[in-house]
């Protein structure tokens, strides 16, 4: 079951779409889809959860807490809506674009695929394009 949560004023506007994609991409993929929930925040929420939970006292995009088992993909992704924004700008990406890039970076995560150094991070952007084709075909 996927789940859309919001602590700020951002609402997806075609939950439905982006709940089948998010299901296609992970059955593209050989796996199942488990317990997801997506929770759209600000960068303050963000920050909190990053400084309590990873020790980290910087501003992301993106938080997941991953619960997969075996195939079952499951887990917690905390999206901060403000920084999507700032960098759809920085990327010169509409807002929707870089917001679905991110929405299915933390499921990639989930699946395997590591962005910690510069020939995995290629290879994830290389998985998030095949995912947004499947969102835009």
């Amino acid at each position: 079951m996927i789940e859309f949560n919001y602590e700020t004023d951002f609402k997806l506007e075609n939950e439905d779409r982006i709940q089948h994609w998010i299901l296609a991409c992970i059955e593209n993929y050989g796996f199942n889809e488990g317990e997801l929930n997506y929770i759209f925040c600000d960068d303050d929420y963000l920050l909190k959860l990053n400084v309590e939970f990873l020790d980290h006292d910087t501003l992301t995009d993106i938080i997941s807490f991953d619960y997969t088992m075996g195939k079952l993909i499951s887990g917690d992704i905390f999206i901060s809506v403000e920084r999507v924004r700032e960098n759809a700008k920085i990327f010169n990406q509409s807002i929707e674009n870089e917001l679905n890039r991110v929405i299915i970076h933390g499921i990639l995560h989930y699946m395997g695929f590591k962005d910690k150094n510069p020939a995995d991070k290629e290879a994830m952007t290389a998985e998030e394009d095949k995912c947004l084709a499947l969102l835009n075909a």
